[in-house]
């Protein structure tokens, strides 16, 4: 079985070779046979490259441990769905996965393009195959999943595995790395397109209109598994914190904000014929954080809890890199006349100028976490010293472009394209302006005095009364017009251009996102030593130790608090920390326990028995205000998301040379 796995993966790279060659030739020398051959090349890369991945996913799930990899990641206790997860518990698994993904992707990118843009296709399969090529190569060169355990000469056969991390044995590990691949992985398909439109130089923005929802799919499988990562360190790693601009968070966050950018500058091309360089130079940009990202959690060459063991990975993925930058570079630059804007910014009180501002915002902020992530690794270089950038300096910068980021989202729908005059900046600024100055006093009466915490909660309200009037004006213009209630019309409304209200809804989420963030200003916490039957505090919380009880099972053994919680003399339940030290690897984890509520979290982590008492535990316990508006966000986000993925049901058309007599806010065609 581990002989016909590894000969799967020779092959996968033996056709994904070809198909690079083959869609290179047959694209230059117009052979459509050469291109045809490609394409079928492209179907038995995803072949190969599952039966690989299924040999794998079998000996994990029978404890086949002859495989090295087997052993080293899985054992006999364990839970089947760790088991499958154990795929991508490792390094070479994980790049398995990778391949995988990538060969799936390409191949309902050929699927469902056989008949469409020949003059394209050729390109970005070279693309595709390209990228597919180098990881296959480090699949079956550098990191192999089916190395074998020596057997023999005084040495037997291994009775049971080492087993997966312990901290990777929790439900969201089995949908965040996947999710997350999903999204690295994904924004392939756009470049793809992008850098065979510039090869070609292929008129209009045929390649935007094909990638939109590639784009957009691929964004929010980027978000879902930077947010099922942020619930996962909120749930395990036992100190509360579900952000800690950790170098491999960081790794994950850039593509996302270089993507987030793409997202709103495409809408410039298609609408007005502008900032054409950016796009190029955003969804490359992104292509390559997804590379990066790949290679920091890799490589070794940063600490982290989300990274995989040093490795030789990190010189593959230089080359890779320099590779393709420069050869993507050299075609933009020699591409920038095709690149040439259709229409120029008029004024700076306009929907274009608070697009460019957007960019500007999230490219500032994406060099500053890029910046403090490598820091460390160039200071270590240079100078043989590493020097850390913590959490502080991260925060200090990316807060205030947060909250600019965060202005410009309430901003942007209530300005006209082209020009705004002052009078309708006015009315269209009245009603948010109020909710936030509203909101801002009653925060103040109620004596909050942490100015960003005011700022933040501030725009949220601004953001929010600006997307709740947009949904308002246009729902109250259809039930009038159609005579139906007010929720049909709102549905109505959206379905008539969901990538608008879809945007909005995405829009809502970052604000209930933001709430929740604002929160942790508020945080309180301490850790108690205290005797089994003793009282302690926290915030307004009395909380008592009622008795440790233990037990085990064959994966692991646990000790658990038993702890009451009151409030004001009222009994709220039981809380049930657990400190578990895991068989197979003799690592102890915690299992927190959490009370969620809207207005506030109450986390309580057992950290161990005391030292010095025997009858005593050490207890954490935190309050975290506002956090589960997090992880509502995140749902709304999503639910946005799907609703722009949607048809509408109304088609229109965007003219770029319409002339507007009178710069007034002009009415959108949605209603």
């Amino acid at each position: 079985m581990e002989t016909l796995g590894a000969f799967s993966l020779l092959l996968a790279l033996c056709l994904a070779a070809y198909a690079l060659l083959a869609s290179v030739i047959g694209g230059w020398k117009q052979k459509p046979f050469l291109v045809e051959s490609a394409r079928r090349a492209t179907y038995g890369v995803f072949l190969m490259l599952t039966a690989a991945s299924a040999i794998l996913v079998y000996a994990l799930i029978t404890s086949d441990f002859r495989f090295s990899y087997v052993a080293e990641r899985s054992n006999r206790a364990m839970p089947m769905v760790y088991k499958f997860a154990a795929w991508w518990g490792g390094q070479e698994g994980s790049l398995l996965l990778w391949s995988w993904m990538l060969s799936l992707y390409s191949a309902i990118v050929v699927w469902t393009n056989r008949a469409r843009h020949r003059n394209l296709m050729p390109w970005v399969m070279a693309v595709l195959a390209f990228t597919q090529t180098f990881f296959c190569l480090l699949n079956v060169f550098v990191e192999p999943p089916f190395q074998m355990l020596a057997v023999g000469r005084g040495v037997t056969s291994v009775v049971d595995g080492n087993g997966l991390n312990p901290l990777l044995q929790y439900w969201l590990m089995a949908i965040h790395p996947p999710a997350l691949y999903l999204g690295f992985v994904g924004f392939v398909v756009p470049f793809a397109f992008a850098f065979a439109s510039l090869l070609k130089r292929e008129p209009g923005e045929a390649w935007i209109a094909t990638t939109r929802r590639w784009s957009l799919v691929t964004w929010g499988f980027l978000s879902v598994g930077i947010m099922l990562g942020q619930g996962w360190a909120y749930a395990v790693l036992g100190w509360g914190g579900y952000w800690g601009w950790d170098p491999v968070e960081n790794a994950s966050l850039l593509p996302w904000i270089t993507g987030t950018a793409f997202l709103h500058s495409v809408m410039m091309q298609e609408k007005k014929g502008m900032m054409k360089v950016w796009n190029m130079v955003l969804i490359s940009a992104t292509y390559f954080l997804c590379i990066f990202g790949t290679f920091l959690t890799r490589s070794g060459i940063v600490s982290s809890v989300h990274a995989f063991a040093q490795s030789s990975l990190g010189s593959w993925f230089v080359g890779f890199l320099a590779i393709s930058i420069s050869i993507t570079t050299f075609l933009i630059l020699r591409r920038l006349d095709y690149l040439k804007s259709e229409s120029h910014l008029e004024s700076v009180l306009s929907r274009e100028s608070s697009f460019l501002f957007n960019n500007l915002l999230l490219l500032a902020s994406c060099f500053a976490v890029l910046w403090g992530t490598l820091f460390p690794v160039l200071t270590e270089a240079l100078m043989g010293e590493k020097i850390t950038v913590g959490a502080p300096f991260f925060n200090k910068v990316n807060i205030p472009i947060g909250l600019a980021l965060l202005l410009l989202t309430g901003v942007g729908p209530l300005i006209a394209w082209r020009r705004s005059s002052w009078e309708s900046l006015k009315r269209a600024f009245r009603w948010p302006v109020l909710a936030m100055g509203l909101t801002i006093a009653l925060l103040l009466a109620f004596g909050v005095r942490h100015f960003y915490a005011l700022v933040s909660l501030g725009l949220c309200a601004f953001v929010a009364a600006t997307v709740v009037m947009e949904f308002y004006k246009g729902a109250r213009s259809i039930a009038v017009k159609n005579q139906m209630n007010f929720l049909r019309a709102t549905v109505e409304l959206t379905h008539r251009n969901t990538r608008r209200y879809g945007g909005y809804l995405v829009h809502m989420g970052i604000v209930l996102m933001f709430i929740g963030y604002t929160g942790s200003a508020f945080n309180k916490d301490t850790t108690e030593e205290v005797k089994i039957g003793s009282h302690f505090t926290v915030g307004s919380y009395q909380l008592h130790v009622k008795e440790v009880t233990d037990g085990s099972n064959p994966n692991y053994s646990w000790q658990r608090a038993v702890i009451a919680v009151h409030r004001n003399g009222q009994y709220l339940g039981d809380l049930k920390p657990e400190r578990r030290v895991y068989a197979a690897s003799q690592q102890p984890t915690s299992e927190v326990a959490i009370r969620r509520r809207l207005n506030e979290d109450l986390y309580l982590n057992f950290a161990s028995m005391s030292q010095t008492d025997p009858e005593a535990a050490i207890i954490q316990a935190y309050v975290f205000p506002l956090v589960s508006w997090i992880w509502i966000g995140f749902y709304v986000l999503l639910f946005g998301t799907i609703v722009c993925l949607i048809p509408s049901k109304v088609k229109y058309a965007y003219p770029r040379t319409q002339v507007v007599g009178v710069y007034e806010r002009q009415p959108e065609p949605a209603q």
